[in-house]
């Protein structure tokens, strides 16, 4: 018996040095809590002291390589990282972008010199790198995107030039991974092609979007307008085309349902406390069905969400992309519909009070939106669902 549960352990349960790793990080984030998270969005700063704080415990570069600082672990350590702090209500933002897309990207496909210059410092917190790929007329179509980068003949570098939308962080970020499209000599058309602009570079100009989201990381707007590169700000291969796009876009859906599930776990976890405490007509509202079955079926979707998303981050892990893309959309469907629902029905549970300041949990209702909308929308997952894995026409 004890073979097969180590068995059953390996595959599809999580090992001793993870369950370990989740205990960890989950004492760091209760250790700050919500209450910390909320002071930095009321006083427009950033939760430096504790992104710093997890990067000097090795949490941030928990999937870089070893050689470059990192603890050589995959997207199953990193998102156990995010998931835990979340549910201690203080989620990191930028682990999906800086660690997970931008240093599985360079990891990945960098040279040996943008190795060395950017991984130690993603995995020790010291460095930053925001993710431009969105643009106004594009959305979610990627095959859209305009910002295009041209040989610059008298140097030898490009000239970028274009427009972003929604990108994470990037007034705190040293630099940011932009998605252009580079013409094929060959046939010239465009492809997709990764270049890594530092924040100070000429001709790089970002500007704050209002939102009504609580965060502590603010939104932009980048214009670049034949903004000069060296030519080493190219990252990976100019034939490489969409599986460099993807191998930041897999890991960024996988860690966005991480960010999901730890929202929608903070907020059933304030529910069930609440259900327990309060009393009308002398019984605790949990001991209503009324109240406890909704929750229950919040904690088995996420609790299902969380399996779909441990299987995308062992295919990617394992190196299967076509496999962990398939399994990246719909952990990121199934998380943010179970997270959503989550936070809607602990707010439905506290009744009036579930639209306190008190409690905290009303600004979740805007924020568990995000996981249904963004990196990309739940419809565009059901297109690829119904077209990839179902063999269904097309219709678009």
């Amino acid at each position: 018996m004890s073979t097969v549960r180590s068995t059953f352990d390996s595959a599809l349960l999580e090992t001793e040095e993870r369950r370990a790793l989740r205990k960890a990080v989950g004492a760091l984030g209760r250790r700050y809590g919500r209450d910390y998270f909320t002071a930095a969005v009321k006083a427009g700063k950033q939760t430096d002291e504790l992104w710093q704080e997890a990067g000097g415990l090795g949490y941030l570069g928990v999937n870089l390589p070893a050689e470059y600082g990192g603890g050589g672990g995959g997207l199953a350590e990193l998102s156990i990282v995010l998931e835990e702090l979340g549910a201690a209500g203080c989620p990191l933002l930028l682990l999906i972008v800086s660690p997970a897309i931008c240093g599985t990207v360079i990891a990945r496909f960098g040279t040996d010199a943008q190795r060395r210059r950017w991984l130690p410092g993603l995995a020790d917190g010291s460095l930053r790198i925001a993710f431009g790929i969105t643009e106004p007329d594009a959305g979610s179509n990627s095959h859209r995107i305009t910002t295009t980068a041209r040989r610059d003949p008298g140097t030898g570098g490009w000239l970028l030039t274009g427009r972003k939308v929604f990108v994470s962080g990037v007034d705190i970020a040293d630099a940011t991974l932009i998605v252009g499209r580079t013409e094929d000599a060959r046939t010239g058309r465009l492809k997709p092609c990764l270049f890594l602009v530092d924040r100070e570079t000429p001709g790089f100009d970002f500007r704050q979007i209002d939102m009504e989201l609580s965060a502590p990381e603010k939104q932009f707007q980048l214009f670049l307008d034949d903004v000069a590169l060296p030519a080493d700000a190219l990252v990976g291969d100019e034939d490489a085309g969409l599986l460099q796009l993807f191998a930041g876009l897999n890991p960024e859906r996988i860690m966005t349902a991480a960010f999901s599930l730890g929202m929608g776990r903070y907020a059933l976890d304030r529910a069930v406390d609440y259900a327990r405490t309060r009393q009308v007509w002398s019984a605790p509202i949990g001991s209503h069905q009324a109240i406890a079955h909704p929750l229950a079926q919040a904690h088995i979707e996420l609790e299902l969400a969380r399996l779909m998303m441990q299987k995308a981050a062992y295919l990617y892990d394992a190196g299967d992309d076509m496999g962990a893309g398939e399994a990246a959309n719909m952990a990121k469907y199934a998380a943010a519909e179970a997270g959503a629902k989550a936070v809607d029905q602990a707010v439905h549970t506290l009744g009036g009070n579930g639209l306190t300041s008190e409690y905290g949990l009303a600004s979740l209702l805007t924020a568990s939106r995000v996981g249904r909308i963004a990196p990309v929308s739940r419809e565009m997952i059901l297109n690829f669902v119904s077209h990839h894995s179902l063999g269904l026409p097309k219709s678009y």
